[in-house]
């Protein structure tokens, strides 16, 4: 791995109602943009001061992105790492261990390479590289088909 550790980079929110828990956030003065109206059930996005990522998330769409995702709501911690290889070898150094791994490292729609483990207590932290543009694809919000 480069010299420079892993950065916390991204919080995902799984949560089981979406518009409760945006007014929550909200109210607690975090600036939601309203997004495509196929994902609002599914997916918001906020980007706080300094560049944090917090992502509310459907316990529907976490599946989409988590295999491993228990099936209810929680938090993922997400930490950004150097490189896409980086991401495959924290992975197997962190499940070597005897750390569960709830989804192996592979390429994520949204172009980055992507991996989760559990903490100790359970908890998802994501491991992730940067997001490189040329490898995003398209995601279909749960529920929908193709078309």
């Amino acid at each position: 791995m480069a010299d420079d550790g892993p950065v916390i980079d991204q919080l995902n929110i799984v949560v089981t109602d979406m518009a409760a828990s945006v007014a929550f956030y909200r109210r607690l003065g975090i600036t939601i943009p309203e997004g495509d109206p196929r994902w609002s059930s599914h997916h918001v996005n906020a980007v706080m001061p300094g560049g944090l990522d917090v992502d509310l998330d459907s316990v529907e769409f976490a599946r989409q992105w988590d295999n491993g995702w228990p099936g209810s709501a929680g938090v993922v911690v997400g930490f950004r790492v150097a490189s896409r290889d980086d991401v495959d070898r924290l992975y197997a150094d962190v499940t070597g261990a005897g750390y569960r791994g709830q989804q192996p490292p592979y390429d994520a729609f949204w172009g980055a390479r992507y991996a989760v483990v559990e903490d100790p207590d359970g908890n998802a932290v994501g491991i992730m590289s940067m997001s490189d543009p040329d490898r995003r694809s398209m995601a279909r919000p749960p529920g929908q088909s193709a078309g």
